[in-house]
């Protein structure tokens, strides 16, 4: 009976740390900096279907953080690779999932450098309710692009929007569950609410714009400047209204890699700032139809 007890007590011991072992997640093998320039290929983490900034077009990689990618790539010398990024619920787990640990779609792959990343201090050292680093695995590096929110509308429909005050009275179509629909919704105490109508993404909403289903439209204004752009509509214009009591309305983008991987950033940086000088970054989204803005690192007073 005891051997008997002895062989159920290990039994039980072996599924548990089976178990226990099926649980810990798979961190990826992160590419060092000698390793990326002996592959020859630069790794970037691209996100999908995210027009004007990354997208497919019959068959082919499109966008400005394409291009950039490109460029960044041939400065060091190297090909690029995209790893497409479909987003998870957070920015936190895109950066798990692309930069240091791996999608369990497939293990033990992750990028060199994500794109698209916010840069941001606050962001950089948001702390769990442990007060441990969220993403101390990451390097946040490299703003490229200042970005902020913009308004579009139908001028047959619409004479000015000198305010979003004007929305009270027109239908204004916006991305579902997007900062524009969370502001539009209770700004001017939620007497907007009512005239919001919701669509899949901005480009649908732009969309609706165009087909007379809303007089207006809002959201980043890169999209809004490549829409702006694919439509040539002279009816349509860009608003120069301020948007009262939002929180953050201007932000800057950039990089990211795994935190083991600083030579690569400072690599990256160098390049970067050379595509600063020169102009050629502000000519990739001027060929998109984007206004470019020097993100603050980059401004002078």
């Amino acid at each position: 009976m005891i051997t008997m007890r002895r062989l159920l007590a290990s039994l039980c011991l072996l599924m548990y740390c089976a178990l226990a072992q099926a649980q810990v997640p798979h961190v990826a093998k992160v590419r060092e900096f000698d390793d990326i320039i002996a592959s020859g290929v630069l790794k970037v983490a691209l996100y999908r279907d995210f027009p004007p900034y990354s997208f497919m077009v019959d068959g082919e990689a499109r966008g400005v953080d394409v291009e950039l990618a490109q460029q960044l790539a041939d400065g060091l010398g190297l090909k690029v690779e995209v790893l497409w990024v479909t987003p998870d619920e957070t920015l936190d787990d895109d950066l798990r999932n692309f930069i240091w640990r791996g999608h369990y779609l497939r293990p033990g792959i992750v990028a060199d450098v994500m794109l698209r990343v916010p840069y941001d201090r606050e962001f950089s050292y948001k702390q769990n309710e442990l007060g441990e680093l969220i993403n101390e695995l990451v390097v946040m590096f490299g703003p490229y692009q200042r970005e902020r929110w913009q308004s579009a509308y139908d001028h047959r429909r619409l004479e000015e929007v000198s305010s979003v005050a004007v929305f009270q009275y027109h239908p204004v179509g916006v991305e579902v569950e997007s900062v524009p629909s969370f502001y539009l919704a209770s700004v001017l105490n939620g007497n907007i609410r009512k005239m919001l109508h919701h669509y899949p993404t901005t480009r649908d909403a732009f969309a609706a714009m165009q087909a007379g289903e809303v007089d207006a439209t809002m959201g980043m204004r890169g999209e809004i400047d490549w829409l702006m752009s694919q439509a040539n509509d002279r009816n349509l214009h860009l608003a120069d209204n301020a948007y009262p009591n939002m929180g953050r309305q201007v932000w800057d983008l950039g990089m990211a890699v795994h935190e083991s991987n600083r030579q690569l950033a400072y690599a990256i940086e160098g390049v970067l700032e050379g595509m600063l000088t020169d102009g050629s970054l502000e000519r990739i989204y001027a060929s998109y139809g984007m206004r470019y803005e020097l993100p603050g690192l980059y401004q002078t007073e």
